[in-house]
């Protein structure tokens, strides 16, 4: 795909992405909790979610026919894993908005294969648009934005999320914690691994840790990552991750970081 193309699609993921956003933003000034239903107790999804990604597909549809779709609410699952797909995430970050804590946000990819081409993340509640074209650099409102200049994880500032199922691993996922916040400036939890990924791309996190996402999580922030300098792997170094359901991003403390998850991950 050429490369105007990619810059066309990515306006238009833009727009996509406004009125997604516009439309969870108004809807939280009526939202009432009869509406959320309960995958698990701390795995929630509201009708908002649902109407987000009708939403967005209907537009997708429009602009790339013949792409797939890979959608955390299930609207169009049509994927071709070897082709072109659009992964969507109406709404990361829900438990954030159910709570109306300002931190959730739209992501829109447009993946070939495992490979990102085009990722967008709007974070509604500050009107901020991440913007990426693999090859063409990664910004912030029109703004382009690189990693954090940090060379070690003593003077690093990270963010994590925990997982909302399988905690047969929390163990672990605990040892790797308790060490990162001796030996860092400090650990955030925000609760969108979009938004994370994101903030790492803008230089305001060193770097992100988490397992158990989904690729919809995640391929928008991966390509801002890696367009702002950044380096993204699985918690085993490899990067094949976008399915994987690992993901460690960093700047230059990346090979730090993925060495303190080794030493308690593998063992």
């Amino acid at each position: 795909m050429e490369k105007n193309d990619l810059k066309d699609i990515c306006e238009k993921l833009q727009k996509t992405a406004q009125e997604a956003g516009e439309f969870i933003a108004n809807e939280r000034k009526r939202f009432y909790s009869e509406a959320v239903e309960y995958k698990d107790v701390n795995n929630v999804v509201s009708y908002v979610d649902k109407q987000a990604e009708k939403l967005i597909v209907s537009q997708l549809r429009q602009i790339l026919p013949a792409a797939g779709f890979i959608t955390e609410e299930g609207t169009a699952d049509t994927a071709d894993m070897d082709g072109l797909n659009w992964i969507i995430d109406p709404l990361d970050g829900t438990a954030n908005y159910i709570h109306n804590v300002p931190n959730y946000s739209v992501s829109l990819a447009l993946a070939k294969g495992k490979t990102v081409l085009v990722g967008v993340i709007y974070h509604i509640p500050v009107n901020e648009m991440y913007t990426a074209i693999k090859g063409g650099g990664a910004f912030c409102n029109g703004r382009s934005i690189k990693v954090a200049q940090s060379q070690t994880l003593g003077e690093s500032l990270l963010a994590t999320g925990f997982p909302y199922y399988k905690f047969e691993n929390m163990d672990k996922y605990l040892l790797i914690l308790e060490s990162l916040m001796q030996k860092t400036h400090g650990l955030r939890r925000f609760g969108s691994a979009a938004i994370d990924l994101a903030y790492v791309a803008s230089g305001y996190f060193d770097g992100f840790y988490e397992y158990n996402l989904n690729s919809w999580d995640m391929a928008a922030g991966i390509l801002l990552v890696e367009e702002a300098g950044g380096i993204v792997t699985d918690f085993e170094g490899s990067d094949d991750h976008l399915f994987g359901g690992f993901v460690v991003a960093g700047n230059a403390v990346h090979k730090e970081l993925l060495s303190e998850i080794k030493r308690f991950w593998f063992n």
